[in-house]
């Protein structure tokens, strides 16, 4: 990732939920030292939420740029999150090679050289659909592998450092098979959501039983009977019903 931005290359960060793409993106503007704005796509995105937009302003009409405008202006990094939901009339101000964007009714501007867009996606969402082939050849793509096991325990306990090493491996191992559950079909990807154990943990930490916090965190955002009673099966099978909060907080 770093040798394709300092070859002056825009990268698409590809992967499955919980791959630390964001992440990634927000880590890669800090090692250069750059501003970054963060560009949440969606299928109302146009090119003037892009670029900017007219506005009234001290009683006249002006510009009032958007982020890809100030991230060329200010050689940033643009993190374009979900590029693959937005509208090809949107993307277009990211396929001009001559590295100019035409701003309608005012002026074009150069994109500064330090400029770099990071793009994200993840095929499995709603809503998503396959690249402009265009808009593709734009980018550099780093396939994201899975998050493993030992990198989520480490990930534990790094956000929760009293966290007693026994449960941290078994918070890791029901998201690993949870993980498993998912390639194989037997669950949806909605079963996998790396936020929602994170916040079952805060949640334990605070005094919340723990099958109630992991039915807060990740079993209640399945609407389906059947999928919500294996996920309570993987559950029942790594936290005892008896085990009290003081268990797993040191």
């Amino acid at each position: 990732a770093l040798a394709v931005l300092l070859c002056g290359r825009n990268l698409l960060l590809a992967g499955e939920k919980a791959t630390g793409k964001n992440v990634l993106a927000q880590n890669l503007a800090a090692v250069f030292e750059r501003p970054a704005w963060d560009i949440s796509f969606h299928v109302n995105m146009d090119a003037a939420a892009l670029i900017g937009s007219d506005t009234f302003h001290d009683g006249r009409v002006t510009f009032r740029p958007g982020p890809v405008y100030c991230c060329a202006q200010s050689g940033g990094f643009g993190i374009l999150d979900e590029i693959n939901m937005a509208r090809n009339e949107a993307l277009a101000v990211l396929l001009d090679f001559r590295r100019v964007i035409d701003v309608p009714g005012y002026d074009r501007i150069e994109v500064a050289d330090d400029t770099r867009f990071i793009a994200t996606m993840n095929y499995n969402y709603a809503g998503t659909r396959e690249l402009n082939e265009a808009l593709a050849s734009r980018f550099v793509v780093i396939q994201m592998p899975p998050l493993a096991k030992e990198d989520l325990e480490r990930l534990l306990k790094d956000q929760f450092p009293s966290l007693v090493t026994k449960y941290n491996k078994q918070f890791a191992l029901l998201f690993n098979e949870l993980q498993k559950k998912c390639e194989n079909g037997e669950l949806t990807e909605k079963a996998l959501d790396l936020r929602g154990l994170i916040d079952a943990i805060s949640l334990i930490k605070k005094g919340i039983p723990i099958r109630d916090a992991l039915d807060l965190g990740i079993t209640n955002k399945i609407f389906d009977s059947y999928e919500k009673e294996l996920i309570r099966d993987v559950i029942a099978s790594r936290f005892p019903l008896k085990l009290h909060n003081t268990e797993v907080f040191e």
